[in-house]
């Protein structure tokens, strides 16, 4: 089959409480906009919860009232919430008729796999970073447990059920072929994007005001999840020696869940120092961080994007990373890297920031640009588009 002249019909599988003001969420719907600025027709199927962007549509499973689990991680209600998803993907592809299916997640792709042999239609796998990794940094099961050898069985086999995968780093891709022998060929890297329209520089006074912060007090900034795989756990006891060294600075911490963080930082008497947002609508995002000096992504991982670091960046944000291959591939040499997982290095490589403001909106300056010209959705989506149609020359 050749690439159509016509735009493509595209339906997208997200087993997950779309939108829910989080990374992954965020790479599914800039994806779906950017395709349809070009013309192309996309839907998206997901669970019951979450809320609707526009301009792309949703089409949702049946409501089950006892579940409301937002935050991203497993979960034991999974079975039956893909048994619905399951239902409602085929009910849409009959009427939707797509061209192709464009999976997230491991569970999407295999509720993808069904819907494309059954229609006789390709199936693209984005691939955000390992199943039985990711649940194993929220604890599911431990190390070498019968489930976690079970979940990385099932992971090796639905890594071979699409016709092509893209990743959101090149660090993903790499893992995929060295670690689960993924053939080369069938696995290109995407990098995640930004809409550099939406994230842009806004008035820093004008945010000061509305989070109630003192204008001359030097902010650093986190925005995100809160759990101990993105690392907030490390950033607030980074603070906390800052404090101990006398430091003048706020941190702002926008996310969720964020209760038991607010219970860590009560318990060091870090209130002074530490203000946090809640949940965050992704479209006010923008003019929040506008308030900050410096931002910060403590993430502990090798390989799964860190899609946070393009939010700061389009905000013309310097940024405090942990030296890890997924944070230089987007911030390149006007990254600041502290050794990786090390809370002493961390502390040092915020107050170091901090002490030459001058210097740090420089470096804000030169990320911006960088989104702008090299990771904007306007050029990652002509790749997106490359993609498919070479998953549509294949032969099905």
């Amino acid at each position: 089959m050749n690439m159509p002249e016509k735009p493509l019909r595209i339906l997208m599988i997200a087993p997950t409480p779309y939108f829910s003001d989080r990374g992954c969420h965020v790479r599914i719907y800039e994806e779906a906009k950017a395709l349809m600025a070009l013309g192309h027709q996309v839907k998206i199927v997901s669970y019951h919860l979450g809320r609707d962007l526009e301009p792309v549509p949703v089409e949702r499973t049946l409501p089950i009232p006892w579940y409301s689990k937002h935050e991203a991680g497993p979960s034991w209600h999974k079975p039956y919430l893909d048994l619905l998803l399951l239902c409602t993907s085929l009910r849409v592809a009959r009427q939707f008729k797509p061209d192709l299916i464009h999976a997230h997640l491991h569970e999407g792709v295999l509720i993808g796999w069904l819907v494309a042999r059954l229609r006789r239609i390709p199936l693209l796998f984005d691939y955000q970073g390992s199943l039985s990794g990711e649940s194993l940094n929220h604890g599911f099961f431990g190390t070498g447990s019968l489930l976690h050898r079970l979940f990385r069985w099932t992971e090796g086999r639905i890594n071979r059920l699409a016709d092509l995968i893209i990743t959101s780093s090149t660090p993903g891709r790499q893992e995929l072929v060295k670690f689960w022998q993924v053939p080369l060929d069938q696995v290109v890297a995407l990098p995640d994007g930004v809409d550099t329209t939406v994230f842009r520089y806004f008035p820093r006074t004008a945010a000061r005001e509305r989070l109630g912060l003192d204008d001359q007090v030097p902010l650093i900034v986190y925005l995100g999840l809160f759990n101990q795989y993105q690392g907030v756990d490390l950033l607030i006891h980074a603070a906390r020696l800052m404090i101990q060294q006398g430091r003048n600075f706020h941190l702002l911490l926008m996310g969720y869940p964020e209760q038991e963080y607010r219970q860590l930082v009560d318990e060091l008497n870090m209130n002074s120092f530490v203000s946090f947002t809640g949940r965050v609508d992704y479209a006010e995002a923008p003019q929040l961080l506008a308030a900050a000096d410096l931002a910060v992504s403590p993430k502990i991982s090798d390989t799964e994007a860190n899609g946070k670091l393009l939010n700061y960046m389009a905000c013309g944000l310097p940024v405090v990373a942990f030296d890890a291959p997924v944070n230089w591939e987007l911030l390149g040499d006007d990254g600041i890297y502290a050794a990786f997982g090390d809370v002493v290095d961390l502390a040092r490589c915020l107050s170091s920031a901090l002490s030459d403001r001058e210097a740090l909106r420089q470096r804000g300056k030169r990320l911006r640009t960088r989104a702008v010209e090299q990771l904007a959705w306007e050029v990652r989506v002509k790749e997106l588009e490359m993609v498919y149609k070479q998953l549509l020359a294949v032969e099905k």
